[in-house]
């Protein structure tokens, strides 16, 4: 803060005392988040000279306005405009940022001047160019204020905000500190409110110079010997840099901004200058209201790896030796590496992965041997479920420190038969659970196991719906387009002949199927029947036809193509011989509407997963076509056009893959999902009322997904429309539906 710097008691810095004026500006700079400068001559050599200053300023999330005259230097301008006409709506300072910016800062030539155009870019820096509206004269002032949110420094100067400036002239400065005095506190106030009117264009003196307008300052051309300021070498500067630092009090500052940045780079920090969004916050403060423990059910695309992170975060700001310890669980090797990166963003470091896939042993047993005598407490280890249970990586869980945070990402899998095997043995009491969908559909003795081990249940410690996301623009708003399927004739045939053995085995007194393995195997047969339906691919051909027809391309689009099923237990989604036959067979069919058209499949045999995803973001690469790989945890913002021509009836999996398509980007606007729905048409023929008692029921549940995608769409009366033919023959009504969902 600024209030703890120590400052001379008389106010006043002078070029060869102990309180050089550069001193101030370092010192300010390592203390404030808000900068507002009313200068006469500036040159970007000011930003080179307190480059360590600046660095540390800018990562803090610090801003600085600026008020110059008419006059810059040829490069000055140029870097200016550059930043003014160059976007960045969706900026961030990141730790990299800060390594590559003090690099930048203290280099010459081409890339500091880039540096300083992404700075203006992303609005950390704001320059207003002015001269007296009399025509006569310059904007002379040297003067401004330092703030941290709370505290306010006043300072006045002879110097410009110049290399030379600050480093050549006998110069002085005096200062207002906003905690000293009244007087001191109305000083500054009037001196804020005389800048704010000349930045925000409000000063009937001066006369307002657009950027491309200001005259370029040429050696030898303007008659003002200050000029010469703008135009120093950049050779020269380095050199008196090095010699200046040699005073001893600038020495020291210049250590201070130094050990500064480094203790910066390597603290836990939030990913995002702005910091935590409420919610995160509140869910944390929820958390720890239930004794650290609980499940935070949010939805796809609301950011429940950084909420979780930042519990981890808040806990490593209130421990008492500095120190974060987590185990996070996944349920796939592709999130392994996904949540690592998410974890290098909030700079935890000490990271461990461990799966099959990585030689994790010697690794974390040298961790805990450095823990047991006294080594750094911190690490983050990033487990697959199927790795959690086995017993070689139970042997070293149990050693870990008891305050370490377990979190379990797509945590219903914490109810796998396997994993629940383990779980009386867990000794970390500090549980946080991540889910879209925390309900083990078809298994309630699951979804109670789980309930109790993060000692929680409906509504949560913290439930964040994707109603309210897509209400509060957290995610996209969407169109959803269902597309009535019909099964060929020997589709139907096989249907018709597994529903019959089917009805052998349904209890119609209490109108559900009887407890039998048998019954599974043959729900799942038929269901792979609608699943792998033939006429699926045609629509998902003419569905594209017409999207490439109305838009000229099929960027950003992606497909999900019908797959079999899978255990929860496994690291890594593998595809059958049958599933690739159908991934090359739609991908054929896509490919076929333009040749232009660019299709990347993504499966578990997929290399270069990043490169791909990356080009997809890009446009580059048109269409994905994928199967379940794609549904748990991997961001695609820039998706904006789906089909699904899959769907197991699990929400779990048709919700994440919404999640998918919802994701928020600057370019998109909204999102369209069309979703081919296969419903047996029994009209005409000749069934019985059992038979069409057992249909409707799972007719029914078919349509749940449908009412469950089309009451959050913007265009939900295309689904009553397309369904009213078949709502009516079954006897069923969608709003009806939609209400027993909400209450359920």
């Amino acid at each position: 803060m600024l209030n703890e710097i120590t400052y001379p008691i008389s106010g006043e810095y002078r070029t060869g005392s102990d309180w050089e004026p550069v001193v101030f500006h370092f010192d300010a700079l390592l203390e404030s988040t808000q900068l507002d400068l009313l200068l006469g001559y500036f040159s970007s050599s000011a930003i080179n000279v307190l480059a360590l200053g600046f660095a540390k300023f800018l990562s803090s999330g610090g801003q600085v306005r600026m008020v110059v005259n008419h006059i810059l230097s040829e490069q000055d301008r140029e870097a200016i405009l550059k930043g003014q006409s160059t976007s960045e709506t969706a900026y961030s300072f990141t730790v990299e940022d800060l390594r590559k910016l003090k690099s930048s800062l203290n280099e010459y030539g081409q890339h500091f001047f880039e540096c300083l155009a992404w700075l203006i870019s992303s609005n950390r820096i704001q320059i207003r160019a002015i001269k007296p509206k009399s025509d006569h004269g310059i904007a002379h002032y040297k003067s401004g204020i330092f703030s941290d949110g709370v505290n306010k420094v006043r300072f006045k100067s002879s110097c410009n905000f110049t290399a030379s400036g600050l480093l050549e002239n006998l110069e002085e400065l005096s200062i207002r500190c906003s905690w000293k005095s009244a007087e001191e506190v109305y000083a500054i106030a009037e001196y804020q409110a005389y800048f704010d009117d000349i930045f925000n264009g409000q000063a009937e003196f001066v006369e307002y110079v657009p950027i491309q307008d200001v005259e370029v300052a040429i050696q030898n051309e303007f008659g003002d010997k200050n000029l010469h300021e703008l135009l120093i070498q950049e050779k020269q500067l380095l050199l008196k840099k090095r010699e200046y630092g040699l005073k001893p009090h600038l020495s020291k500052v210049i250590d201070q901004a130094n050990e500064a940045i480094e203790s910066y780079l390597l603290e836990p920090r939030f990913p995002y200058p702005s910091g935590a969004r409420d919610y995160q916050i509140e869910a944390y403060k929820n958390w720890v209201k239930n004794e650290y423990k609980g499940i935070f059910g949010m939805a796809t695309g609301t950011g429940k790896t950084i909420t979780s992170l930042n519990c981890v975060l808040e806990e490593f700001r209130r421990s008492l030796d500095k120190s974060f310890r987590a185990v996070i669980l996944v349920p796939t090797i592709t999130l392994v590496e996904q949540w690592e990166k998410e974890v290098k963003a909030f700079n935890f470091s000490n990271i461990i992965k461990i799966s099959s896939k990585t030689n994790w042993e010697r690794e974390l047993a040298g961790l805990l041997t450095f823990i047991r005598f006294g080594g750094s407490q911190s690490f983050v280890l990033i487990c697959t479920y199927a790795t959690f249970y086995r017993e070689k990586f139970q042997h070293q869980f149990q050693k870990l420190p008891s305050d370490t945070i377990l979190i379990a990402d797509e945590g219903h899998n914490i109810a796998s038969p396997k994993v629940l095997e383990v779980l009386p043995r867990v000794h970390l009491a500090r549980r946080i659970g991540l889910s879209a969908t925390p309900k083990r559909i078809y298994d309630p003795t699951g979804t109670t196991a789980m309930e109790a081990f993060f000692y929680d249940n409906e509504p949560y410690v913290y439930s964040f719906s994707m109603e309210r996301a897509i209400e509060e623009g957290v995610l996209s708003q969407y169109k959803y387009f269902p597309h009535l399927v019909s099964l060929t004739p020997p589709e139907l045939e096989e249907y018709i002949r597994i529903s019959k053995k089917l009805m052998k085995l349904f209890d119609f007194k209490k109108g559900k199927f009887k407890e039998s393995d048998l019954v599974e195997k043959l729900l799942l047969a038929r269901k792979r029947v609608i699943h792998k339906a033939a006429n699926k691919l045609q629509a998902t051909h003419e569905i594209l036809q017409q999207h490439f027809l109305e838009k000229g391309d099929l960027k950003f689009t992606f497909v999900y193509v019908p797959e079999g099923f899978v255990s929860t237990d496994s690291e890594q989604w593998h595809e059958n011989e049958e599933e690739l036959r159908l991934i090359n067979q739609y991908s054929m069919v896509i490919g076929s509407i333009d040749p232009k058209i660019v299709i990347s499949q993504f499966t578990s045999a997929t290399r270069d997963r990043d490169e791909i995803l990356k080009q997809f973001q890009q446009g580059d690469i048109h269409v994905l076509a994928s199967m379940k790989c794609l549904d748990e945890g991997v961001d695609l913002p820039r998706a904006e056009f789906a089909i699904f021509c899959s769907s197991t009836g699990n929400p779990r999996q048709f919700i994440q893959r919404r999640g998918r398509v919802l994701r928020k980007h600057p370019d998109k606007h909204l999102a369209i999902i069309h979703d081919l729905v296969v419903v047996p048409d029994f009209e005409g023929m000749d069934i019985d009322e059992e038979t069409f008692k057992m249909e409707r029921k799972l007719v029914r549940k078919e349509l749940e997904r449908v009412t469950h995608f089309a009451f959050m769409s913007i265009n939900r009366r295309y689904t009553l429309e397309t369904f009213e033919g078949i709502c009516q023959y079954y006897n069923l009504n969608l709003h009806t539906i939609h209400q027993n969902l909400l209450s359920t």
